[in-house]
Parts: structure tokens; sequence; C-alpha cells
């Protein structure tokens, strides 16, 4: 997959799980875009280790079942990025 296709997928897939996921998260487009990115990879990957049982690093094609794969992978990243960036406030 190209890199237009990799953001365009990032930004769709970032922008519906910021969406989905309850609080606010801060990043702007372009953190939109990076989750979005990372989170098609962790789908992805999850998604072929899910149904072949062999850990390989791919990422979901652009079509509405890449996407919702990608959305998953996204919402996985955002709460990890929620828990690195957490304020322990006392």
């Amino acid at each position: 997959m190209n890199i237009l296709a990799w953001i365009v997928l990032g930004l769709i897939a970032g922008a519906i799980a910021k969406a989905i996921y309850p609080g606010h998260q801060g990043g702007g487009i372009l953190g939109t875009i990076v989750l979005g990115i990372i989170g098609a990879f962790v789908g992805g990957t999850l998604g072929v280790f899910f149904s072949t049982g062999t850990f390989a690093l791919t990422a979901p094609a652009l079509s509405i079942p890449g996407i919702i794969v990608a959305v998953i992978g996204a919402i996985i990243a955002v709460f990890l990025w929620n828990l690195l960036t957490r304020s322990s406030a006392v």
C-alpha cells in the first residue's frame, strides 16, 4: 500500500477511534493520523495472528473490513496512548 493510502486509512481510522473512545484526546490532526496508522498496524497484526496463528507485521487493505480492523487497532492505540500520557493528579 502506498504512503498516501496509509495516510488516508490512518486519518479515517484515527478519527473514528477518537470519536468512539470516551473522554478528551488531544493531538490534533497529525496525532489522529499517527495513531490511526499505528492502529492499522496493530489491528492488521492482531488480525493475522488470530486468523493464522502466525505473527507478521502487516496492515489491512483500504476496504470496509480493513477500516474496521484499523479502527479497532486505533482504539487500542488511543487507549495505550492515554495510559502513557495520563497525569497522576493527587
